[in-house]
């Protein structure tokens, strides 16, 4: 143990997602590996942007040219056998017709779907379902939410 007081420092993983919403349905992907369905996204690389990284995984794993436009959530997440994490989920917009444009990366992604808010629950880790709902929300009111493990933790008003 050194006296350098920048030990203590956190290094959190940093990962990126994004939100495409329909009415009251929310863009699921299936991962091939892990707790499987998740939002389109992944880590920030060394040196890029959240929102960088946000644009760089919607091409990677959907085939999208899609630019973050707006942060939804910063949720603040440590996982025990991760470290500290920071996860943000900026909206991307609508779909529209580019949804039959997109091409899952074949490796990371098996399938795709749209699925009800209320039914999030039934597809996620409920960290991930908190995060994800309150993200809709922030998305429907134009708010932007900073969460710890999926919930709001600062006063509103």
């Amino acid at each position: 143990m050194t006296d350098d007081p920048t030990d203590k420092f956190a290094t959190p993983r940093i990962a990126a997602g994004a939100l495409f919403v329909d009415g009251n349905r929310v863009l699921l992907v299936r991962k091939t590996y892990g707790n499987r369905w998740d939002i389109p996204g992944g880590y920030v690389d060394r040196e890029e942007s959240p929102a960088a990284a946000c644009a760089r995984e919607v091409r990677e794993e959907i085939g999208l040219v899609r630019s973050a436009r707006r942060l939804l959530v910063h949720d603040w997440a440590p996982n025990g056998s991760e470290g500290d994490k920071i996860l943000y989920v900026f909206g991307c917009g609508e779909l529209g017709a580019d949804e039959g444009a997109i091409v899952l990366d074949g490796v990371e992604l098996d399938h795709w779907e749209w699925v009800q808010v209320d039914k999030l629950a039934d597809y996620l880790i409920p960290r991930l379902a908190r995060r994800l709902n309150h993200a809709y929300q922030a998305h429907v009111t134009g708010a932007t939410l900073y969460l710890e493990h999926g919930e709001p933790v600062l006063a509103e008003g």
